[in-house]
């Protein structure tokens, strides 16, 4: 509640209309139940009566937020509250009446019960009178300014409560240049209903009658926006979303609130959007009480999955954050975008490689940060077959780099992004994550046994699978070879993965590190994320075909290529010797692999920095099969 001191012009002049109506309230009702008995010998004591009652009603206003809130979107609640504020006026009337005049001054009642209840129907009515009358002056110029901006006729799918949504979106201006002219709604129950004006027009099974029967009208429909229920199977978003291509209608999505956070703007449809099972339902209060206040340090915050770490945190309250990354233009680029937010964070960009432990370190023990994710890797699978040397500089000493300097710049907690490749790995990306893995479990426990009064800083790694839409992924890469005409290539008609959203993935991360920052859970320091289930990659590519209103093998071809070096057939996502367990939280499980002592680890990478300045593959190999004896595949 917004405090008298702070008020302003708008707040003063909302105090002063409500103390009028009150005025006028008591008034009429006092000359329609008194006129013609008496009327003129009471009104002297009615006016010594109002000021007092005036000022009781600005601090009953106030208690109930009618000064405080803005008319251009009054609700229900408001209403509410309007009945509740003219409940408790009317209350006082009476206690005025029954126990202070009527004894002392009448003898009976000077008011009356017919006075006082006249007064409450008359001080709602004045009370919120003016409320939805501006609101509706709102709506309507808001109406007009969209049809003298000529904005596109657009049909809405989706059930009446997201349509309602988004139509609030834009009544207050949030979504500009369109105008709903229509629902399809696949709810029975909603057919020939009006949300907020517009009429449903009818199901899913209508959409290309209901876009055929307005194409003879002065203004055909031009746009259909798809609301998140019509992303849910029932549905058949990918049959909305065809029909509305092969009928040349632009299609855009409300995203969800959870996932905008602010309000309803619309956003292109993704092929990705129609790839998935539905999202784990994330706890946004716990993540925001993790982040909030917080100084964050991401590493590779230019690359796909670094950025959205980035986004997450300013979205969740983090008061600074830093962004590292070695690439000139992508740290460019993200610091672009993340200035565009709407945050009270304060954002640094710095250019560095993980692979410079002395720029690490001076970094971090500058900036002190309450967390670290560590998102900076080299990650393709067939190139760190051929370059393995720089797999190792990176992926391994790079993220022994970090983890140390988090450790020296007293952070509470250290989080690497690992891969389900780290699982049983067959190639150099899944060996070096592993090897990362294990020193940074092997860093965590050294502390959990040495641990003093003094919370100690976790460690953990969030393991999952491929990303849509990431930098290098093969959704990409497939609308690429579809835009070119094709052919869509893909490497085995078997081959399968698990695929996550990049903000999915994000979110969990961030769920797991709230997870292992509970005492009761210190042994956890390897999380695995739920991806559903698997996704032939043969699919995806018919499937990513059809959705762009093309038939496979007529119009695109999908053409198989040949495993490279260092795939496999299908992930998974739990060694046959590592434990898995349960920890409560949806979306996220722990897993439980060897864990070797901090002196063994450090030995093994003082071997794999002397073989690697010295390009001793062998010795490399060598070392890293012993400390990942699972390892069997011949480096290339």
């Amino acid at each position: 509640m917004t405090r008298i001191s702070n008020f302003s012009a708008r707040n003063w002049m909302i105090a002063a209309h409500d103390a009028i109506v009150t005025v006028a309230a008591v008034l009429i009702s006092f000359m329609l139940r008194f006129d013609g008995e008496n009327l003129w010998e009471r009104l002297p004591l009615v006016a010594r009566i109002l000021p007092y009652f005036v000022i009781f009603s600005f601090f009953v206003c106030y208690v109930f937020n009618l000064t405080t809130t803005k008319w251009r979107f009054i609700s229900l609640p408001d209403l509410l509250n309007i009945i509740k504020a003219s409940t408790v006026l009317t209350g006082a009337l009476l206690v005025l009446d029954y126990v202070f005049l009527a004894p002392n001054v009448y003898g009976t009642f000077f008011l009356g019960k017919t006075t006082i209840v006249i007064y409450w129907f008359i001080q709602i009515f004045f009370l919120s009178g003016a409320r939805l009358a501006y609101r509706y002056f709102r709506y309507t110029r808001t109406r007009n300014q969209a049809r003298a901006m000529d904005a596109a006729p657009a049909l809405l799918i989706g059930r009446a409560a997201d349509a309602e949504v988004f139509l609030r979106g834009i009544e207050s201006g949030a979504v500009k240049r369109m105008w709903p002219i229509g629902i399809v709604s696949p709810a029975a129950s909603d057919r020939g209903q009006a949300i907020r004006g517009v009429p449903v027009l009818g199901g899913l099974d209508d959409l290309g009658n209901i876009i055929d029967d307005f194409k003879g009208r002065e203004r055909p429909i031009e746009r259909v926006v798809m609301t998140p229920s019509a992303f849910e199977d029932e549905a058949q978003p990918e049959s909305i979303l065809m029909k509305a291509r092969k009928l040349g209608l632009a299609v855009s999505r409300i995203p969800s609130l959870e996932e905008s956070r602010d309000k309803p703007q619309l956003a292109p449809v993704a092929v990705e959007d129609l790839l998935l099972r539905p999202s784990v339902k994330i706890d946004y209060e716990r993540l925001e009480g993790f982040i909030r206040g917080k100084a964050i340090v991401v590493t590779g915050g230019g690359g796909s999955i670094g950025y959205e770490m980035c986004d997450r945190v300013v979205t969740f309250g983090a008061s600074r954050l830093l962004v590292i990354e070695n690439s000139e233009p992508a740290l460019h680029a993200a610091m672009e975008k993340l200035s565009e937010k709407v945050s009270s964070a304060t954002i640094e960009g710095r250019i560095a490689d993980v692979r410079d432990r002395a720029r690490i370190h001076q970094l971090l023990m500058a900036f002190k940060p309450d967390a670290v994710f560590h998102a900076a890797a080299l990650k393709h699978v067939p190139i760190l077959e051929r370059d393995w040397g720089e797999g190792v500089k990176t992926n391994i000493f790079g993220s022994v780099n970090v983890a140390d300097a988090a450790l020296a710049s007293g952070a509470e907690a250290m989080v690497m992004i690992s891969t389900d490749k780290a699982i049983e790995p067959v190639s150099m990306l899944g060996l070096t994550k592993r090897f990362a893995e294990m020193y940074c479990q092997a860093l965590d426990g050294d502390m959990s046994a040495s641990a003093t009064a003094k919370p100690r800083m976790r460690l953990i790694s969030v393991r999952f699978g491929n990303v849509l839409a990431s930098n290098g992924s093969v959704v990409p890469k497939f609308k690429a070879q579809i835009e070119a005409g094709g052919p869509v290539t893909v490497t085995h008609p078997d081959m399968v993965r698990y695929f996550m959203t990049i903000r999915e993935a994000c979110d969990l991360v961030v769920t797991a590190a709230t997870h292992a920052m509970n005492s009761q859970h210190a042994d956890a320091s390897v999380y695995v994320l739920s991806m559903g289930q698997p996704v032939k990659i043969v699919d995806l590519a018919d499937r990513m075909i059809r959705l762009s209103g093309l038939q496979p093998g007529y119009d695109i071809d999908i053409v198989f290529t040949g495993v490279r070096p260092g795939e496999r057939m299908h992930e998974i996502l739990f060694a046959k010797q590592e434990p898995t367990s349960e920890i409560g939280v949806a979306g996220v499980m722990a897993a439980r692999p060897n864990e070797l002592p901090l002196v063994t680890i450090n030995k093994w990478l003082e071997t794999l920095k002397s073989a690697i300045d010295s390009d001793q593959q062998d010795v490399v190999v060598a070392t890293l099969r012993s400390a990942v004896p699972e390892y069997q595949v011949e480096l290339h």
